[in-house]
C-alpha cells in the first residue's frame, strides 16, 4: 500500500496561485493512477483532477477546468496540482489519492489517501 504526504497548502488571495505536491512511498508509483480531491467544511469530499499512470491523460472537474493542472513526475514519485486564478470557493482541505488500475473519479474508488493540506482563498 502506497503512503502519501501532501504539502504546499496555505493562505492566498483570490486570483493567486498555489502548487500542491504529493510525495508517494512504499509502492511502485508508476503503477498508480493518481488524483486530487477536496473537502470543504460541511461538504462531502469531491473530485478535482486525476492523471493516468504514465501521465499521458488527465481529467478535471468542471469547476477547476482551465485553472488547475495536474501533473506527475514518476522519477520523483510525486504528483502535483498547480492551481491558478484561485477563488474563495476553492477553499478546502485538498487530498491526494492513489489507486491501482484505470482512471476513476469517485472517492470510493481510491484506496490510499494522504492526510490532506489546507488551502484557504481570501476574497
Amino acid at each position: 500500500q502506497v503512503q502519501l504526504v501532501e504539502s504546499g497548502g496555505g493562505l492566498v488571495q483570490a486570483g493567486g496561485s498555489l502548487r500542491l505536491s504529493c510525495a508517494a512511498s512504499g509502492g511502485t508509483f508508476s503503477d498508480y493512477t493518481m488524483a486530487w480531491f477536496r473537502q470543504a467544511p460541511g461538504k462531502e469530499r469531491e473530485f478535482v483532477a486525476v492523471i493516468t499512470r504514465g501521465g499521458d491523460m488527465s481529467k478535471y472537474d468542471d469547476s477547476v477546468k482551465g485553472r488547475f493542472t495536474i501533473s506527475r513526475d514518476n522519477a520523483k514519485n510525486t504528483v502535483y496540482l498547480q492551481m491558478n486564478s484561485l477563488k474563495p470557493e476553492d477553499t478546502a482541505v485538498y487530498y491526494c489519492a492513489a489507486r491501482l488500475g484505470l482512471v476513476r473519479t469517485t472517492a470510493v474508488s481510491f484506496g490510499s489517501w494522504g492526510q490532506g493540506t489546507q488551502v484557504t482563498v481570501s476574497s
